[in-house]
Formats: structure tokens, sequence, C-alpha cells
């Protein structure tokens, strides 16, 4: 395996049934990206990363984590890893602060942490729980607990399995730019999510249903895939003729065309941008007026429901390489 790839999976296949499990993934992912796998419940996110982590034993395929068989890490290469699995794996009748010295702990971390675990506290806004039994806790409370065990100890590689359930809003984009800060570093990053909009703050975003890879591809790139090309927007002064925006929808640019209301069309093209003039010009010459043109990004709900509308599941695999750089 290349010393750029910290992940390298090839035909992973884990069954629980004849239509239960995860099928032929194939993942490589660079050193110092953020990869987001995202799916609905029982895509096959969690499987994929108990398997990447040893906790799983695979039925066919192989994997490599950091160099090595996750069957057969060596403690050295434990300690370099971090998982926040999505069950609490804490002790209920120990406060916050006592279960999170003793992860501390596991990791050989000096007795004299106590800086490091109170800028962990800070950072995750737990400074007025730590005291508090784990059993008295929040689940949005045991989520924090669990990510600041995950980070405690710096690892290089952190495999986070919806680390930002039942997290506000405020807080999770607070995780996310802690992350970005931690690839910015270096670390490696693999994170899986329900909440598709997330697929933002990634590198590269792997879209699973029904235990497959569907697509693979940066943030931007899923949109395009999705919607083939960029969207823009056309918004006439007064309803158009069909058979001029037919004219319109023939333009070798244009590849897709859908009508949102009488005096409204989005189209696909290759660049948003560039093409509102060509429009523009167009209805000069047609005398069709247009009140205004602009770009639509679609959110990336709209981008996963597309995707998984249209791409085909049973269809050869495609390689599926997060490039360092």
């Amino acid at each position: 395996m290349s010393s750029a790839f910290t992940v390298h999976a090839s035909g992973l296949t884990k069954r629980y049934g004849k239509d239960a499990g995860v099928f032929d993934i194939d993942l490589e992912v660079a050193t110092g990206q953020i990869v987001g796998l995202i799916g609905p419940s029982g895509s096959g996110k969690t499987t994929t990363v108990r398997l990447t982590t040893g906790l799983l034993t695979p039925d066919s395929g192989t994997v490599e984590v950091l160099g090595q068989d996750p069957l057969r890490f060596t403690t050295e290469t434990r300690a370099r890893i971090g998982y926040m699995a999505q069950e609490s794996v804490f002790f209920p009748d120990l406060t916050l602060r006592e279960n999170l010295n003793f992860a501390a702990s596991l990791y050989g971390m000096p007795y004299r942490r106590s800086r490091h675990i109170e800028e962990m506290i800070e950072f995750l806004d737990l400074g007025n729980v730590m005291d508090r039994l784990l059993r008295k806790a929040s689940g949005g409370e045991k989520r924090r607990l669990s990510l600041a065990a995950t980070l405690i100890h710096d690892p290089d590689l952190m495999f986070l399995d919806e680390p930002t359930a039942g997290v506000d809003p405020i807080l999770r984009r607070k995780f996310w730019d802690h992350f970005e800060h931690l690839s910015d570093s270096g670390a490696t990053m693999i994170v899986t999510t329900q909440y598709v909009g997330e697929a933002a703050y990634c590198d590269f975003v792997g879209v699973l249903a029904s235990g497959r890879i569907l697509a693979f591809d940066t943030p931007e790139g899923l949109r395009r895939r999705a919607f083939g090309g960029e969207q823009l927007d056309v918004v006439f002064a007064t309803p158009p003729h069909h058979e001029d925006v037919t004219s319109l929808s023939g333009a070798a640019e244009v590849h897709k065309l859908r009508w949102l209301d009488d005096h409204t069309i989005r189209l696909s093209v290759d660049d948003a941008g560039s093409y509102a003039p060509t429009v523009v010009e167009w209805a000069r010459q047609r005398d069709v007026p247009i009140e205004k043109t602009e770009p639509y990004l679609p959110p990336y709900d709209d981008v996963f429901v597309e995707l998984v509308a249209t791409l085909d599941e049973d269809s050869e695999p495609e390689p599926v390489v997060a490039n360092a750089g």
C-alpha cells in the first residue's frame, strides 16, 4: 500500500443475511483527508467503520489501515487511532470527569494531563457537567464525552461514527471547524453521519445505500453528478412560449431543463456563471423578457435523494480513491 494512503480496502464484504451487510467496498483514504460516509440508517456506514477498525472480520476482501491488517494491529498502531462508537462505552456510575481521565490513562497519557483535559472540556462545552454521574447525563453530553475521549490522545487517524448526533447546530459547526483544523495538521478522519448537509465539510464523500457505495467524489463533484452539472435558474418576466424554451433546451451546453413554475426554469450546464450571458443573449434575440438569471446550489439532502434515485446499485463498482493534496 502506498504510504500516501491511510486506509485501503478492496472488495470488503460482510454479510448478515441475503440483503443485509456491506458488499464489495473499495476505499482508499489519503493521509490528511476528511472522508464522510453518508447514508440512511442501515445503509452500512457503521459496519464499514467496524471492518476498518478490526471490530468485525470481513467475509471477503482485504483492508489495511496504517499499513496493517486491523485484526492484527500492534499496540503502537492502536495508540495512533481514535474510535468514537455510536454507543456509550463508559461507566455509568463514574462522573464524566472520571470517565475521561480513565480514557486518557488507557492511552498512557501521563498523570499531569489536567491542562489538556481542561482544554478538551472547554472546547466541548462540558464544564458544567463534568462532575455529573454518566447515568444522569443527557444523550448529547454523552456524545460530547465520547468525542473528548476519542481526541484526548491526539490520534493520527480517527473513526467518528455519528459524532454530531444529538448535538445542537451551533456546537455541531464548532465540531466540524475543529475537524478541519485537525485535518490541516495532518490528521485523517473517516466520519459517518445521517446529516447529509455535513458533506460540505468533507474533502471526499461516499454515498451509501443498501450496503454499497453508490458514489464517491468531492462535495461539488457529487452535486454535478446528481444533476448533470451546475444549476442555473432563469426567471422570466412573463410566462414564455414553450417553443422558445424548447429551442434553449436543445443547446449543446444544456444537459437538463426543468420547469419550476410557469415563469421559471432550471438548467443543468457545465458552468452556470459563464452560461448565464448566453441565456441573456438568447432571450434578447427572441424578444423574451428575462427578470433574472442566478446560479442555484442544491442542498446536499437533494443531492443524496437524486443520487440514490438515479444510480444503478447493481452496476460495476467504481474505483473509490481520495487523492492526496
